[in-house]
């Protein structure tokens, strides 16, 4: 699991010296995570109860967006119905690179999101965008469901052990009485164990079995499919003693409309399938990418907003993206917590005490510097 912890702190002076700081604490000397540092441009700031009521909407949206990408990358992970991990990689970028690396190097998109517009117009942007993106997903997944739904309860029909499964493509006309007002033809699934014991008795079950009417058809690892051909007013009583010798009567009747109308049913359904998957896909794959990267614009508004909130004017903090190296997370945190302990002010030490702090943390764990984790699993069930 991609785990990244995205941070900032004060200029120490500036934003150069709490960068290397950083970078020779927990890389240089001690190799606990892989650090970029992340430049964001110069936003409009805005008044203080603007940021105040802008940090929870900010929250809200960030949970939102999270949500869109997830399922996006989630469903393109099931059309894909069992292609590798590997496979839904190569279709899960954004703007044309590794989730991850368009994370490490991460630019402000200024045409999307133009930094002379006020934070609460930004975030209202990337909202409208992934709504319509959402909204669009709900509309193209419910048709292309439903065209699988209907070809998979299709395919269910002819698969399977001859107990349940549609028995059309196993028998031809020629297998059954038809023209017959007395006889009718009965198909019977009988356990491949029993099969002697069916050729002996099925002349015996009832009176009125046509002698020698029976043939096999087909036969699988646990079956074998039976004929028989009796007269209609002793079916029901065939039936009954074929259930006591754990013979299955098959409810079937020929009709060759009906299965060829079935097959053409297949077809057509085959055919809808293959022409929606492929824009299906390109369109999952397109928009992944413009829900992932506004997603990574909202932390980053979240990071500036909580920045500002947290250290004040003039605008002077360095935002930095860290990924833990495996099995460092605890040491990690502790090297934060010591760098960042002046920072701590009047707050308790420990760096992990639950609380309220309105306009910076909302029943999050509080650090005394800008904290936010991002899990890139996409397309894995969390």
């Amino acid at each position: 699991m991609a785990e990244f912890w995205l941070v900032s702190a004060p200029g120490d002076p500036t934003p150069e010296t709490t960068w290397s700081r950083l970078q020779l604490r927990t890389s240089t000397q001690s190799d606990l995570s892989e650090n970029h540092r992340i430049h964001l441009p110069d936003l409009k700031v805005g008044t203080l109860d603007i940021l105040v009521g802008l940090s929870d909407d900010l929250g809200k949206i960030d949970t939102y967006v999270e949500g869109v990408v997830r399922k996006i990358a989630s469903y393109l992970s099931d059309i894909l119905e069992g292609d590798s991990q590997e496979k839904l990689s190569e279709n899960l970028k954004a703007n044309g690179e590794d989730p991850q690396r368009y994370l490490a190097n991460f630019h402000w998109d200024v045409a999307k999101y133009p930094v002379k517009q006020p934070l609460k117009n930004l975030s209202d942007i990337v909202s409208k965008q992934v709504s319509q993106i959402d909204a669009d997903l709900k509309t193209r997944s419910s048709q292309y469901n439903q065209v699988r739904q209907s070809l998979q309860s299709l395919e269910r029909r002819q698969a399977g052990n001859m107990m349940t499964r549609n028995l059309a493509d196993l028998v031809s006309k020629e297998d059954f009485v038809t023209d017959s007002e007395y006889l009718t033809t009965l198909l019977v699934v009988v356990p491949r164990s029993l099969a002697g014991d069916w050729r002996l008795s099925y002349e015996k079950l009832t009176d009125m079995v046509v002698p020698r009417s029976s043939k096999m058809l087909h036969e699988d690892n646990d079956h074998c499919l039976f004929t028989v051909t009796l007269f209609r007013k002793v079916v029901d009583e065939f039936k009954l003693h074929a259930r006591e010798n754990k013979f299955l009567v098959r409810d079937f009747s020929y009709d060759e409309n009906s299965m060829d109308n079935e097959r053409s049913e297949m077809q057509r359904l085959e055919s809808d399938k293959r022409k929606q998957f492929g824009p299906l896909v390109r369109w999952l794959k397109v928009n992944f990418s413009e829900a992932f990267t506004a997603w990574v614009h909202v932390k980053m508004l979240r990071v500036f907003v909580e920045s500002v909130l947290r250290y004040g004017l003039p605008v002077n903090f360095q935002a930095m993206l860290l990924k833990p190296h495996k099995k460092t997370t605890r040491k990690l945190r502790d090297a934060l917590d010591e760098l960042y302990a002046h920072l701590e002010g009047a707050s308790n030490s420990g760096g992990q005490e639950v609380v309220d702090i309105p306009g910076i943390t909302t029943g999050q764990e509080y650090y005394p510097y800008v904290y936010f984790l991002l899990h890139l699993d996409l397309g894995e069930n969390r």
